[in-house]
């Protein structure tokens, strides 16, 4: 019987530490961080290795922020429970839990952005859906002040890193999972951009209150297009650790070109 060939590649915290400093993170930068930790290969310790590796590159000064979502706290009718039938939206409206920054799980984010959620010292930012997590140096101005109906716009924690001149870092993930977009998209003018209502239960005077808010409405469709075009403007290098494509990217050009191409581009 033949055995199957090993494709993963197997990586220690100190091959991680060497291949991303390769990469061109460094100490002292914001980076965000969107990641497919299984794209790596065999990370030995998992998401934990991870996350300490790249806070051992950025060091005290520097400060490490992931999306901590959990955009299944919106209505049902937005399609967010799309396995469950309609007659059961209203069981959910009334029941689901209250968003809790310290307890509420990070939906469909990834293990290391759980994991980091959880990590020691760790600040989140307080919105229902849309939450961000961050640690080290600015992480709590990062996270501060998440307004409801400011989700991505001018103040905003995607808002804050662009401020702090941080990096983008897609690790095994492409461009529909760049967050940092929808900032672009917040501050470009076309035609189609509209306010829409959004519900989530929340915690309000220590009570569960079902809300809803107006904030602007989102569109990740053409974010791989952008962000191909994007690679290709400024002819970007494609690095690989493990089996996974890496991708490092200042935050602020990637933010202004992308504003300027939706202003063009989109309807």
């Amino acid at each position: 019987m033949t055995e199957l060939q090993e494709t993963r590649a197997i990586l220690t915290k100190e091959d991680l530490i060497h291949q991303f400093k390769g990469c061109g993170v460094a100490e002292g930068q914001t980076l965000f961080v969107h990641a497919s930790l299984s794209k790596l290969g065999f990370v030995v310790g998992g998401a934990e290795t991870l996350i300490r590796a790249l806070l051992e590159i950025v060091g005290e000064d520097g400060t490490l922020v992931m999306p901590s979502q959990t955009w299944k706290n919106l209505d049902p009718s937005t399609g967010v429970h799309w396995q469950e039938p309609a007659e059961w939206w209203p069981v959910i409206r009334e029941h689901w839990p209250a968003y809790d920054k310290e307890v509420t799980p990070a939906i469909g984010m990834g293990a290391a952005a759980e994991m980091l959620r959880k990590w020691p010292g760790a600040q989140r930012s307080d919105h229902p859906a849309r939450s961000i997590a961050a640690v080290g140096r600015h992480a709590a101005y990062i996270t501060a002040d998440h307004d409801l109906s400011n989700i991505f716009g001018a103040g905003s924690p995607l808002d804050k890193i662009y401020q702090l001149n941080g990096y983008v870092l897609l690790v095994g993930v492409g461009h529909d999972r760049n967050t940092s977009l929808h900032l672009a998209e917040a501050r470009a003018d076309f035609p189609g951009k509209h306010m829409v209502d959004e519900s989530s239960a929340v915690l309000v005077d220590g009570r569960r209150e079902w809300l809803t808010y107006s904030t602007q409405a989102v569109d990740d469709s053409d974010f791989v297009t952008l962000g191909n075009e994007y690679e290709q403007e400024i002819n970007l290098k494609i690095h690989h650790i493990g089996n996974a494509e890496i991708r490092l990217l200042a935050q602020r050009p990637l933010v202004d070109w992308a504003t300027d191409w939706m202003g063009k581009f989109r309807a």
